[in-house]
């Protein structure tokens, strides 16, 4: 549910808009696989519209293309049609935007996430990854396309906990810094 103030006269008051979590961000992508999270909190995790727009910049500029590239040279035999293939693997989304509430329970349950996380503007996505081998590639395609479209993004961080990989990928409006590391636990 969204906050939208509102001024008439003088007289200010709330209205309050529930987000269609099935709308499409890009044309693989939801608002709900984006927002999704495993802490439960009284905001739903429900993004302003600044954060909506900036998750639709990371899903139709390099999300979708991340799918396309990955599925063409590793999935996909050379026959087969991306946009037709029933074989095409999509890209599994851990935790894209991330509320003040959601920050505010993943600290009570033991985590460091940080106050000025790219998540919290709906400007980071984590991507789930198969192995240390998916992960690497990603990072290579995410590289790849940075320099062939001249796009700067701001956080490209291969991260592990035990046995589980993910990739935080993350682009702001402006000020990128073309971070990359890898973390481990």
């Amino acid at each position: 549910m969204v906050s939208v103030k509102c001024h008439v006269s003088h007289v200010t008051f709330c209205v309050f808009i529930m987000v269609d979590k099935t709308f499409k961000l890009s044309q693989h992508f939801t608002l709900g696989e984006l927002t999704k999270t495993s802490y439960k909190t009284l905001d739903g995790n429900e993004p302003p519209l600044e954060a909506v727009e900036n998750l639709v910049g990371i899903c139709e500029f390099w999300l979708e293309e991340l799918r396309r590239t990955y599925n063409r040279l590793y999935v996909l035999e050379p026959h087969e049609d991306y946009e037709t293939s029933e074989n095409v693997e999509g890209i599994i989304i851990n935790q894209g935007f991330r509320s003040y509430q959601v920050y505010e329970a993943m600290k009570r349950a033991g985590l460091n996430p940080s106050p000025t996380s790219n998540h919290m503007r709906g400007c980071a996505v984590d991507i789930r990854c198969a192995g240390i081998e998916q992960a690497l590639r990603y990072m290579t395609i995410l590289l790849d396309m940075s320099d062939r479209n001249k796009r700067l993004f701001d956080e490209l961080i291969m991260e592990r906990r035990g046995t589980k990989y993910w990739i935080h990928f993350a682009v702001r409006p402006e000020n990128n810094r073309r971070k990359i590391l890898f973390l481990n636990e």
